[in-house]
């Protein structure tokens, strides 16, 4: 077996991680990239151009992702989105709550860390609190409410949820070819419904698309081929490197790796504590948000005006921290990542992240008329 310096790979992908995560920032700071925006267009303005662009990056991830487990490079079976455990109510439930808070907090996980990049002090305090409701809906008091109600609630399958594990038995097909025909098709459908209108043909949507996804798609490269090791020579097992846990590949997710920043920062000096591709990507998010607001000079310090917008930013953020743990993933992580992967938990999250989303924009218009 071929020597591997274990510690020099890490070096090198948690140094990628950050450079991915640094370009997520940039753009996303440029083109104002944010899911929340773009459902809050569409109820308040009716314009679709930023949905388009969030739809174009699932587009992009969807395509490249299948593209390499077609190849023979990656496993969908090898994330945390596609395990055979279908915990349904975990991802409708959670998907809500995440997609409720992220309207009162002003944005998702990746929108917040972008936001405290450009100076926007409301989105520390929201990164704070969510992180610490992440943690405790991972391993504090909300993890076992969580595994005491909504996740006994579950389908166990034969395969994986993805898409090509369940329907390659019955079509008598070769699973990557039918991750390349399943991606391709869905990717090419979204790719037509953004560019039919003009709003998306824009160049800030077509930068904004293109580099998101392609930095989802980079990330799941990243951590399931650069950094997959199939011997680990320590473990004598399969390892990925910089990953979360190391028996899963994973790519772009901003809910959990708030509570793991949050963690590593305060157990520094914990041995055990180490930096992970999640925790970097959160890093680098920033400091790639950072460098634009400045380039731009468009930083600048923001605070909260009354007592309201407190309450509200915090509210959001606990049931965004709770929501995003329980559906396994936020707008990113399962909206964009989770969905290249074809996964029938990740569409069952979308959905209901755009409906809490909704719900929650509706609310507001509810109080406001009153």
């Amino acid at each position: 077996m071929q020597d591997i310096d274990m510690a020099a790979l890490g070096h090198q992908v948690l140094w990628v991680a950050f450079g991915l995560s640094f370009v997520f920032g940039l753009v996303a700071q440029r083109t104002h990239f944010c899911t929340m925006g773009a459902v809050a267009d569409i109820v308040n303005m009716g314009s679709w151009a930023r949905m388009r662009m969030w739809v174009l990056a699932i587009a992009v991830a969807m395509l490249g992702f299948n593209a390499m487990v077609y190849a023979g490079w990656l496993d969908a079976g090898k994330s945390i989105y596609a395990q055979p455990r279908l915990l349904w109510l975990s991802n409708i439930v959670g998907g809500f709550m995440f997609g409720f808070g992220m309207v009162l907090a002003s944005g998702c996980g990746s929108k917040t860390l972008v936001r405290i990049g450009a100076g926007n002090l409301k989105s520390l305090i929201v990164f704070i609190v969510m992180g610490i409701a992440a943690f405790a809906t991972l391993k504090g008091v909300a993890a076992v409410a969580r595994v005491a109600t909504v996740d006994q609630v579950a389908v166990t399958l034969g395969s994986g949820q993805d898409l090509p594990s369940l329907l390659a038995p019955g079509l008598g097909m070769a699973k990557p070819m039918l991750a390349l025909a399943i991606g391709a098709v869905l990717a090419l459908a979204l790719i037509v419904w953004v560019l039919l209108r003009e709003e998306g043909r824009s160049g800030e949507v077509l930068l904004g698309g293109i580099v998101v996804g392609l930095v989802v798609a980079g990330a799941w490269w990243l951590s399931g081929r650069f950094g997959h090791v199939a011997e680990d020579p320590n473990t004598l097992e399969e390892a990925f490197v910089g990953a979360t846990s190391p028996q899963r590949m994973e790519a772009m997710s901003f809910v959990a790796p708030m509570a793991y920043v949050l963690d590593w920062l305060m157990f520094f000096s914990d041995k055990s504590k180490v930096l992970t591709i999640a925790i970097v990507s959160c890093f680098g998010m920033v400091a790639g948000s950072g460098a634009m607001a400045l380039a731009t000079r468009s930083f600048r310090w923001e605070s909260f005006r009354t007592v309201d917008d407190l309450v509200s930013h915090l509210g959001g953020a606990v049931l965004m921290g709770i929501g995003g743990v329980t559906a396994l993933g936020c707008t990113i992580g399962q909206g964009i990542s989770g969905v290249s992967t074809l996964s029938l938990g990740s569409f069952l999250a979308l959905a209901a992240i755009l409906a809490g989303a909704v719900a929650s924009l509706r609310w507001q218009i509810w109080r406001l008329s009153r």
